[in-house]
Formats: C-alpha cells, structure tokens, sequence
C-alpha cells in the first residue's frame, strides 16, 4: 500500500482522530475530509457509533467496500454505517444504514458536545442534520450568551440555539422554514432539560419573519445569520455568494444597540477576503464594528500531517470555508 493509495489517507485521517474517541462513544466530528486529505469521493463524520459516509462523484461500489471495510476494522466501536450520496435523488442523498452490527437498533439519535445533549437523525436529510463546522461557534455561545436574548435565524436543527441556551440565556427564539428541523432542536432542548416553550419554535419563511418581527419593534442581545449556501422560497431567494450584505441589513435592526450580529457564510468560492471586504464596507459607518472571528476545528478541516490540499478559494483570514464572524451592532 503507498502513501498516495487512498485507503492510506483514510487510514492516516482515523488514526489522528483517535485522541477524539471517548470511552463513551457520544461526541460528534469528522473522521476524513476527503478534499483536503486527499481523496474527493469522500467525508465521513462520527455521531456517537453511527459513521455517516458521504459518497461524491464516480466511486463505485467496490470502492464503497474497501472504505466500510476500513472503517469497521479500525473503528471497532462503530454500530450503524449510513451511506449518503451526494448526487443523485434526495432519497439517495438523505441516506442509507449499509452496515448494522448485531444488537444495534439503528443510527445514535444523540451526541454529546461541551457538556451539552444534541439530538441527531443522520437520515432526517441530506446532511448529517448537526454542523460539526459550527462547534467552536457553540463554545463561543455557550460562553457568552448568559443572560441574554438570542435570536437563531435559518435555525436548521437548532444546535446553536441549544448552545446560547446551555449557557444560560434568558432566552432563545429558534426560527427556520421547516418544522421537522424545529422537532430536533425541541428534542435537543429537552435532553438538557432546559424548557420548551413552543412559541421560541416558529416555522416560517425567513423574510417573513423578519418582517413581522420588524414590525413589532422586538429586539434581541444576539442575533446569528446561518443561512444556507442557496434557498428559495415564494417570499424570496438567497445566494450566500452574493447576498451577504441584503442579508445582514435584514437582520441588523434586530439587534439591541450594544448587542451582538454572528454572521456565517459557508459559500466555498466567496474568499475570506471578499467576505471580510463587504463586512468592513458594512462597518464603514460606525454602526457595527467587526469584533472577532472564529474558527473550525482541526478536524473538520484536516490535520497538518493529513492534510494534502486547499480549498478551491482562499478563506483566509479565515481558516476554512465556513466563515464565522462576530460583529458588534450599536443604533442612533
């Protein structure tokens, strides 16, 4: 086997993760990053003892084989393999288990981060439904939220919602299109104990609620702007490449003058610098000041020792694709 032989790279991935794996088996993150650690067809991600395979471009089953195989031989602990494709229909992409070891009930509906319980269901859709890019995001919420209102715009599952609300804030109003992804963050919110109020739950289009919640002069401490890459909805389009100012002057007079804006742009060909540029033209005036910018895991991104490419665009002075920004908001 040579050190460019695939199953080397993957090999080498999981064996800089080891320090990762708990006794307990309860923690999420990435175990390859096929396009930074060379091998494109594939990232692979643990939530709890279920691996979640994503399959892109031309792999064939054979080579679906050798990397389950891999995997069970050098992750023994592992229960449930689901395999996701990245191309084709959506039932395809949401998933399937390809492997299920004897007495397993099916993939982990739970993780656990920072001392804080995450409900997961790696079938829900097309992702793994718990952004392993975010977990740094989570700390800085779950250190920084105490006492304060908070805001989840495109709340998805809801993670960081459940983070602001682990670290003590007085409240946490989660708002995304689809109320499936709001049963997940109700059930996360659950876990930790913490009270579900179903009015901090809303299912609606963004643009909508932006609006009404305008309209009725409610302001919050912190406010994050998670958008995805691209969506579309009767009310109103988005592209993460192009759309981060209309975005972000959307959601700015939410923000309590002296509070916070968490902005997040994943758009793999937006450069960090193009990012940063249309952030600072957006600070320009003194209204909002950029306060810092937090960063993705090592193992989300690949190790020194693993890693064998860069991103298509240059994120810096970001230090992956997934941008993460803090800005301060201050109102005449």
């Amino acid at each position: 086997m040579t050190a460019t032989d695939p199953l080397s790279r993957l090999e080498a991935a999981l064996a800089a993760r080891a320090p990762l794996v708990d006794a307990a088996h309860e923690t999420a993150f990435r175990l390859f990053n096929g396009h930074l650690e060379g091998d494109p067809r594939w990232v692979i991600d643990a939530y709890g003892r279920t691996a979640v395979v994503y399959r892109h471009g031309q792999a064939d089953d054979a080579d679906l084989g050798a990397v389950l195989e891999t995997l069970r031989a050098q992750l023994p602990w592992l229960a449930t393999i689901v395999v996701k494709e990245r191309e084709g229909l959506y039932e395809a992409r949401r998933g399937r288990i390809a492997f299920q070891a004897p007495g397993s009930v099916g993939p982990d509906t739970r993780v656990s981060e920072h001392g804080v319980r995450y409900a997961v269901d790696p079938l829900l859709n097309q992702d793994g439904g718990f952004y392993l890019d975010t977990r740094e995001l989570r700390r800085w919420l779950l250190d920084h939220a105490e006492g304060k209102t908070v805001l989840n715009t495109f709340a998805y599952t809801g993670s960081l919602g459940v983070a602001a609300l682990a670290g003590g804030a007085a409240r946490v109003l989660q708002t995304d299109l689809n109320p499936r992804f709001l049963d997940v963050a109700r059930a996360s919110t659950a876990l930790n104990g913490l009270p579900v109020d179903r009015r901090d739950f809303v299912a609606r289009d963004f643009f909508s609620f932006v609006r009404g919640t305008k309209l009725r002069g409610e302001r919050f401490d912190i406010v994050i702007l998670d958008p995805p890459f691209f969506s579309s909805t009767p009310r109103g389009e988005l592209d993460l490449s192009r759309d981060t100012t209309r975005l972000v002057n959307k959601v700015r007079p939410l923000v309590r003058s002296g509070g916070t804006l968490v902005v997040v742009n994943n758009a793999l060909f937006l450069s960090g610098a193009a990012l940063v540029a249309e952030l600072e033209a957006l600070c320009a005036g003194g209204w909002m000041t950029m306060e810092t910018l937090i960063g993705v895991p090592p193992d989300v991104k690949g190790y020194p020792q693993t890693r064998v490419g860069e991103p298509p665009v240059d994120p810096a002075p970001f230090d992956h694709s997934t941008k993460i920004a803090v800005l301060g908001v201050r109102h005449r």
